[in-house]
């Protein structure tokens, strides 16, 4: 089942239905109230067009996207907040970790939505929080802060997992961005090979054992700096394991997400 993209016409997405069921279903869905999913009230579309020309804001209002994203700077290593716009924290320069960009705290409003286009197919949301993203990304490169990346890589699914949730929302992110951006997506070069288990509610050290050996790379890699896409990074055990591989061809990478779970206590 395509997820409803209020970017596209609704007959696109109805000619991409593969039976009666799914047309019957869009066309709901398509008739329902445009409410925010956050505070339930109608979403108004008003200055919001100006910003982001033919695209329609579904699943959160502009009043609840604009409080749940970050309001001051944000370390690219740790997600803590700094006082000015740059890369590092004092304590992440010492061991200058992977870059983690995201224009918003994974606990400061807009996690239950994020975390229902993975687990409720629920992708109206999807489109306005990867709009920000693609706002934050172009602040940063425009700052020299961080480099436009060749391609955009997102974080595979195993095969038995994507044929579980019939979708990988960090494929969805990463088409979305690709049309903001226009820079490519390419995923064919990264393979998941492991069948992992989830890393919700393991502790750092299984999260490196579970994903150690998860990931391959194919032959023939031709970039120098590439930008992983996912939905969510956590401790960034996933997104360290992929970059270590991809360190090995001297590739540059950079991960880019809709929002960061920082570590307990970091924003406090």
């Amino acid at each position: 089942m395509p997820p409803i993209n209020n970017s596209i016409n609704i007959a696109h997405v109805l000619r991409l239905c593969t039976n009666s069921v799914q047309r019957a279903r869009v066309i709901l869905l398509a008739s329902l109230p445009n409410r925010c999913l956050l505070c339930q009230q109608r979403i108004e579309q008003t200055g919001y067009q100006q910003l982001f020309p033919n695209q329609v804001l579904t699943g959160v209002c502009q009043e609840c996207l604009a409080v749940s994203l970050y309001q001051h700077e944000v370390c690219l290593g740790c997600g803590r907040e700094i006082a000015v716009l740059q890369a590092y924290c004092g304590k992440c320069l010492q061991h200058t970790p992977n870059w983690v960009v995201a224009p918003c705290s994974y606990h400061q409003g807009l996690g239950p939505l994020i975390a229902a286009i993975k687990y409720q197919q629920q992708c109206a949301p999807l489109n306005a929080i990867t709009q920000q993203l693609a706002c934050r990304i172009e602040l940063l490169i425009k700052h020299g802060i961080i480099r436009r990346p060749q391609v955009l890589i997102p974080v595979p699914l195993h095969t038995n997992r994507l044929r579980q949730r019939g979708f990988n929302q960090a494929w969805l992110i990463a088409k979305e961005l690709s049309l903001l951006t226009n820079i490519p997506v390419d995923d064919s070069c990264l393979i998941r090979v492991v069948d992992t288990s989830p890393q919700t509610g393991l502790a750092g050290k299984q999260r490196r054992k579970n994903c150690h050996g998860a990931f391959r790379l194919l032959d023939g890699m031709t970039y120098q700096r590439v930008a992983l896409i996912d939905d969510v990074v956590t401790t960034g055990t996933t997104v360290d394991e992929i970059a270590r591989l991809f360190s090995t061809q001297f590739v540059h990478v950079q991960t880019w997400c809709l929002a960061r779970a920082e570590a307990p206590g970091l924003l406090d």
